[in-house]
């Protein structure tokens, strides 16, 4: 890698007061982000800097094992410095080349027995990522942890955005936690969570008029388990916190074991002023290493999925072929055939529903069920996916007909070897040139660069809850105005968007009512990042839709080059720009229940004519030419629970 191993003082400052209190610092190569690292009557403890502005005030750091405590009676021993200088090409993030500049320190650590503690940090412009490193030391080869103590302590004034963690083992077929639940915004610190068992990462927090913190980790895999954030204190301290033991129906244990030497996952931490670092920040990626080659150059775009608005109903070979068919209307690479096909459609029709599709110029993705013994989801094919044995082989079959993808649904939690599944699932299946997709699922932990195979995950109370219930739909809104600041800030989301059914049933006639104009559905396309977007689209959208909003869908990319937030604010509108190629595609939504106007600066787009689409006072779509005004700003209108898009090169 083309790190410069350079052992220079970077602001890195060390000092020993009369009170023997230890204190180090690091900040990023801009030198505005700061991290204050004190050691305190032998305790661990860091704190956060955005210019003078305290974003984290004195924050715990350190590991508890069943034998060795790593987080009291330290010293310190020895330390390291490096810059990092890296460049890498992802093309299924949000933007795919990237240059990672960053300062790293490498802090030694001894307790009173002798036993080592590294604590790595790095900082780069807006972003923090830390780890811990344990070397072996003796004989023991493994350390079962009992408490990461790695802490987020906020100022007062700081209000979250959060969405609770469910407890294991609740919700629809025994299927939870499967980060399907709803946030609340700007509340107090403190106020305990809907299940009193903690909060799902990534989480937003808002530091008055100091900016923003969001919080995540990364690069976690088969060595560790997922984390989440405690329940707060109202002096606005949030901890890690490992999964309930009740999670995989209480099989394996809750907190991981560290194969020796090891390391953790990256906490990270994003910083900004303004929510423009926290939208635009790689910090899940720009830290993590791909696990494994690809064992071909996959590729990626839109698909349609019959499953979504015609549900179980639809899966039977005739209704597949007719959403083949709409694929190769709308110039797609994909369809997506949803759950119970082994029984419904069969073997041999699916067979047959693969070379009808390859005909057309269509991959087919198939869904599976993961369970195991974890839930209680009948849906099938069952028992393909949680073993290695029946997984090879199923995969084998698949590669054998020209599948191209799966999407397997119903995970069991967070725990270590839930997490050893997710890996195994993606290993094999890159084996056998398969992309995959998560459903019912943990969040993505810098798995885009990791696995070359992997698509997105669902992690989100995704298009699927529109079909279920009203509520839903009444807050479809102010949920999408969140996802861009929050859940996919840090990774791909397989949300399924851009519903063009009025009403969501098969024949738009019935069932829960779409609040949203059909501009905010196509702005959700852009809006939502995901390299495969499996679209609600229908047959029936292609007579019944405008011809400008038909032709938008076929043209809409799935992967992006750059991306830049505009301007926005969580849960009432975001106004977000992405370029595929020399193509920007910016959209707008609105959330809050007035018509708001916001002028957007567009240089990229400076004196060209740009396709403006919109809504008209009756919530219809429009589309028409305009360019832009002389000082390259444009004006968007935003009815309630409508959009903007504007589309130039």
């Amino acid at each position: 890698m083309p790190y410069k191993d350079i052992f220079i003082g970077f602001l890195l400052v060390i000092c020993v007061s009369k009170s023997y209190a230890q204190d180090l610092s690091i900040s990023s190569p801009d030198e505005k982000l700061t991290v204050k690292i004190s050691l305190d009557q032998g305790k661990l403890f860091y704190s956060v800097l955005l210019g003078n502005l305290e974003m984290l005030e004195k924050s715990p750091l350190g590991l508890r094992g069943s034998q060795v405590d790593l987080s009291t009676n330290l010293r310190l021993s020895g330390k390291t410095s490096r810059q990092i200088d890296e460049n890498y090409t992802e093309p299924k993030i949000k933007k795919s080349k990237v240059r990672y500049q960053a300062n790293e320190l490498v802090v030694q650590f001894e307790n009173g027995k002798k036993n080592k503690l590294e604590v790595v940090f790095r900082v780069s412009n807006n972003d923090i990522a830390f780890r811990y490193q344990v070397p072996q030391i003796g004989e023991p080869a493994n350390m079962i942890i009992e408490e990461e103590l790695s802490g987020y302590n906020f100022p007062a004034i700081t209000t979250t955005f959060l969405t609770p963690q469910a407890p294991p083992m609740i919700g629809w077929m025994k299927t939870k936690p499967s980060y399907e639940e709803e946030y609340t915004v700007d509340q107090e610190m403190g106020t305990p969570s809907k299940y009193g068992v903690g909060y799902t990462f990534p989480a937003l927090f808002h530091v008055g008029n100091k900016g923003w913190v969001l919080v995540s980790e990364t690069g976690v895999n088969a060595s560790y388990s997922g984390g989440k954030l405690s329940e707060g204190t109202k002096d606005g301290l949030y901890t890690l916190a490992f999964p309930e033991a009740g999670e995989n129906n209480g099989i394996g244990r809750a907190n991981p074991t560290l194969a020796l030497p090891g390391h953790t996952p990256w906490r990270t931490i994003t910083v900004g002023n303004t929510l423009k670092p926290i939208v635009e920040t790689t910090i899940p990626f720009d830290v993590v290493e791909p696990a494994y080659e690809a064992s071909k150059t996959y590729t990626f775009g839109r698909s349609t999925w019959s499953w979504l608005l015609w549900q179980d109903g639809s899966i039977n070979f005739e209704d597949q072929k007719k959403f083949v068919d709409l694929s190769a209307n709308m110039g797609y690479e994909f369809v997506l055939v949803d759950n119970w096909w082994d029984t419904r459609i069969g073997r041999d029709k699916i067979e047959q529903l693969a070379a009808y599709s390859k005909d057309k110029g269509v991959s087919v993705c198939l869904w599976y069920n993961s369970n195991g013994f974890w839930n209680d989801a009948p849906q099938g094919p069952k028992n393909k996916m949680n073993t290695a044995i029946a997984r090879k082989k199923e995969m084998a079959w698949m590669q054998s007909i020209g599948i191209k993808g799966i999407k397997v649904d119903f995970f069991g939690g967070d725990k270590q070897e839930t997490m050893k599944l997710y890996e195994d699932i993606l290993s094999d299946a890159n084996t056998y040139g398969l992309t995959v997709i998560f459903h019912g699922c943990t969040l993505p932990r810098g798995w885009e660069r990791m696995y070359p195979n992997f698509v997105g995950s669902e992690a989100v109370l995704a298009s699927e809850n529109l079909i279920f219930t009203q509520h839903a739909n009444d807050k479809e809104a102010f949920n999408a105005t969140l996802h861009p600041f929050i859940r996919n800030a840090v990774g791909a989301m397989d949300f399924g968007p851009v519903l063009l059914n009025k009403r969501h049933n098969q024949d738009n006639n019935g069932g829960m009512i779409r609040k949203t104009t059909e501009t905010f559905q196509l702005a959700t396309a852009i809006l939502f990042q995901t390299p495969v977007q499996n679209f609600g689209i229908t047959p029936n959208n292609l007579n019944e839709m405008p011809d400008h909003v038909i032709d938008f869908m076929k043209k809409v990319p799935t992967t992006w080059d750059e991306t830049v937030l505009l301007d926005g604010y969580p849960g009432k509108y975001c106004v977000l720009a992405r370029r595929h190629g020399d193509t920007w595609y910016i959209a707008g939504i609105n959330a809050e229940q007035r018509e708001k106007t916001i002028t957007v600066s567009l240089p990229m787009l400076a004196d060209k004519e740009v396709m403006l689409y919109t809504d008209d006072q009756t919530k219809q779509p429009k589309a028409n030419k305009v360019r832009l005004q002389k000082n390259n700003q444009i004006k968007l209108t935003l009815l309630a629970n409508g959009g903007a898009i504007v589309v130039g090169k």
